[in-house]
């Protein structure tokens, strides 16, 4: 049983950041670059607020940010000509590094960013976010900037449950969090636990970090690199900081169970990998649920394709644009 230690030295709170003056001094001081990178997929309700604010606070009253990206998973909306208005640097996910196959999940677009930014530091945010402020952006950069040793923040937050168009339960979300992936971590890495919300979408880290971890292209990204970091440089790089409430659009139950199945897979596969269990039969990529049509049950699959990038740094192309021998 861990004893908690990491929980009380390594979680802050979003306000503990909040002298943006302060932030924007230590990172001229450091010499860095910082990318924000919003990965979309028909987002047009909440982009252009998003860009506006992260924009008119955090670049232009306390340059913090050095560029907005937004990565692009071939949206049937209007997102990517709302991004583009409000003078967002926008790239169609499939442009980028043309050579190898093409595929959509949001981990293909957090990977493909790493091409295409600049920073030092990158800042990845969900783009669905009702409840935008910069908060999100500053308070993961508070650790990275002024804690000796963190390389990698991840956000947690209250989750509230919109009910409707008007209602809003002030408990829940999280549910794939509570009902999987805590059990998992309880089970092989209990340290782990220590993180409040493991599957969270806002995170950012030092590029050094990012580029040397494989991507699952879909949504497994978030348990794979929560469990490389911690293989490859250990808890201590990581900090968790509190941005207080979140609030974005519900998946339903079936969705969820979508979503349960890839992380569990990604989770899965992981422990192989680190030769922590030992699978007789290879492991299958397809989930199979139900539906009711006119009376009659009709079985409905849903198949992941398990497919991972590998990590950014082997990219012989990447290498060359960063200059790396």
């Amino acid at each position: 049983m861990t004893d908690n230690k990491w929980l009380s030295t390594h979680t802050f709170h979003y306000s503990q950041f909040s002298d943006l003056a302060r932030l924007v001094q230590i990172k001229q001081e450091k010499g860095l670059t910082i990318s924000l990178c919003l990965p979309t997929l028909n987002e047009e309700k909440t982009i252009a607020k998003e860009i506006v604010i992260l924009k008119s606070e955090l670049m232009s009253r306390y340059p913090l940010l050095d560029e907005i990206v937004v990565i692009d998973s071939g949206s049937s909306d209007n997102t990517v000509k709302v991004a583009r208005s409000f003078d967002a640097v926008v790239y169609p996910a499939d442009e980028i590094l043309p050579a190898y196959p093409a595929y959509r999940g949001k981990g293909e677009n957090l990977w493909k960013a790493l091409y295409v930014t600049r920073g030092d530091i990158l800042v990845y945010l969900d783009a669905d976010i009702k409840n935008i402020h910069h908060r999100f952006a500053y308070g993961l950069l508070g650790p990275l900037l002024t804690v000796p040793g963190i390389r990698f923040a991840k956000a947690f937050y209250d989750r509230p449950i919109a009910i409707g168009k008007s209602k809003v339960r002030q408990t829940g979300g999280g549910r794939v969090t509570e009902l999987v992936i805590r059990p998992m971590l309880s089970l092989f890495f209990p340290e782990l636990t220590q993180i409040v919300q493991p599957l969270s979408g806002e995170y950012a880290g030092f590029r050094d970090i990012f580029e040397r971890i494989p991507f699952p292209i879909g949504y497994g990204v978030e348990t794979s690199m929560l469990l490389d970091i911690c293989e490859t440089w250990g808890l201590d790089v990581i900090a968790q900081v509190d941005l207080e409430r979140r609030v974005h659009r519900n998946q339903d139950t079936k969705a969820l169970g979508r979503m349960s199945f890839v992380v569990l897979k990604t989770f899965l596969d992981r422990l192989e990998r680190l030769g922590l269990v030992e699978f007789r039969k290879q492991l299958y990529n397809q989930m199979l649920q139900y539906q009711l049509v006119q009376d009659r049950i009709v079985p409905d699959v849903f198949e992941i394709q398990g497919l991972e990038r590998p990590p950014m740094i082997e990219i012989a192309e990447y290498r060359e644009k960063r200059g790396i021998t």
